[in-house]
């Protein structure tokens, strides 16, 4: 007889969440005052459903109450999709930010983060992902004539044989460009940085490489470049040239030297690559960026099964929590493996969730552990 029941397994996967500091938030933001039925509690666990559960809108999860196993779990016997959406628009998002960053340190502890800081240098991923928004009930968001959106620019914790997770997130109009976030996703000198070349910037890349941080970034084909030196590759190398350069014209030229590899992706295509790391082979320098794909599945498995495609509210506050619940409930998923003691245990709590979810969420940590990113 199958000892795990569909409250047990809810509640423990749910158990990460610091009851300390969710009651603790729930009090400085003062969010139970006045109310007389959706709690906090209640709300949160409705939440956490409707992402688990792909959910389309709060009507249709209001409907869902009518469940007795959502019943159970909410203490709630019926609730109106509008106090859903009143309820979504009061709760500042630093709120929800508190409990990510939470669990985000969960994760550093169970992979050890900080002792492989000490003896590695762990590889960070930076990217953005615009969401797209109706222009007609988002116009806060508007960044071009027909459209709106917001944009979430995100930093990854690459692990080779571990599961990737986000480890910092800044959301903002999609109008804004992706280079004036590196000052806030940069700041760790302990780790490497790899990024896209949206985030091309020579006289940052001269502050970063003065400060001590490591980075890989993309260089555009029409760079203007001024070759100091070049390095012998070694044999049968799929580099095509390895070089000591300075980039920019006179009048904007960086202050300092960087390193410059050409190499050809998997569909033939010439990449250049430029980095500040000259202790590292050209060859490793290569696989440190094809590792930037780990945060394009991310993205993707993100869109695909965490809903965020239909948002539930309109206001910036409210689209902000949902992708901030989303982003929470990824963290749970892998906190769910982390801690569960054998595989058999983890599929076992992940049968009374949803199961296209979490086979899904599986097979991508499978292809991260296993460093199988294409």
């Amino acid at each position: 007889m199958d000892k795990f029941t569909r409250k047990t397994s809810f509640e423990q996967w749910l158990s990460p969440v610091s009851k300390h500091l969710f009651e603790e938030q729930v009090k400085n933001h003062q969010l139970n005052y006045y109310t007389k039925k959706l709690h906090m509690e209640s709300f949160w666990r409705l939440l956490l459903y409707a992402q688990l559960h792909e959910t389309e809108s709060l009507r249709a999860l209001s409907d869902c109450v009518f469940s007795e196993e959502l019943q159970s779990a909410t203490s709630l016997e019926s609730i109106s999709f509008l106090q859903l959406g009143r309820r979504l628009n009061q709760i500042p998002t630093e709120f929800f930010q508190k409990l990510f960053l939470d669990l985000v340190m969960q994760i550093h502890t169970k992979t050890n983060f900080e002792s492989r800081r000490k003896t590695t240098t762990p590889l960070k991923i930076i990217d953005s992902s615009t969401l797209p928004l109706n222009l007609n009930n988002h116009r806060w968001a508007k960044f071009r004539k027909t459209k709106s959106g917001v944009k979430l620019h995100l930093r990854l914790v690459f692990m080779e044989k571990g599961c990737s997770y986000p480890d910092q997130a800044v959301l903002t109009n999609a109008i804004e460009h992706d280079r004036g976030q590196l000052e806030v996703l940069v700041d760790d000198r302990e780790c490497m940085y790899v990024f896209d070349r949206g985030y091309l910037d020579y006289e940052r890349f001269d502050r970063m490489t003065d400060d001590g941080f490591f980075f890989v970034s993309r260089l555009r084909k029409n760079a203007v470049v001024r070759q100091l030196d070049i390095f012998k590759l070694r044999e049968n190398s799929s580099i095509l040239s390895d070089k000591m350069v300075v980039i920019g014209t006179t009048q904007n030229r960086s202050e300092n030297a960087f390193r410059l590899i050409n190499v050809l992706d998997s569909k033939g295509n010439e990449l250049h690559l430029l980095t500040n790391r000259f202790d590292l082979s050209a060859d490793e320098i290569a696989d440190l960026y094809k590792s930037r794909c780990a945060i394009e599945l991310f993205f993707k498995w993100m869109k695909q099964h965490l809903n965020i495609k239909k948002f539930y509210g309109q206001s910036e506050q409210a689209v902000h929590n949902q992708v901030y619940v989303a982003m929470i409930v990824y963290c749970l998923n892998v906190l769910a493996q982390l801690n569960t003691k054998s595989q058999r245990t983890y599929l076992q709590i992940s049968r009374y969730l949803k199961a296209s979810l979490w086979k899904s969420a599986h097979i991508w940590l499978r292809k991260i552990q296993g460093n199988t990113v294409p």
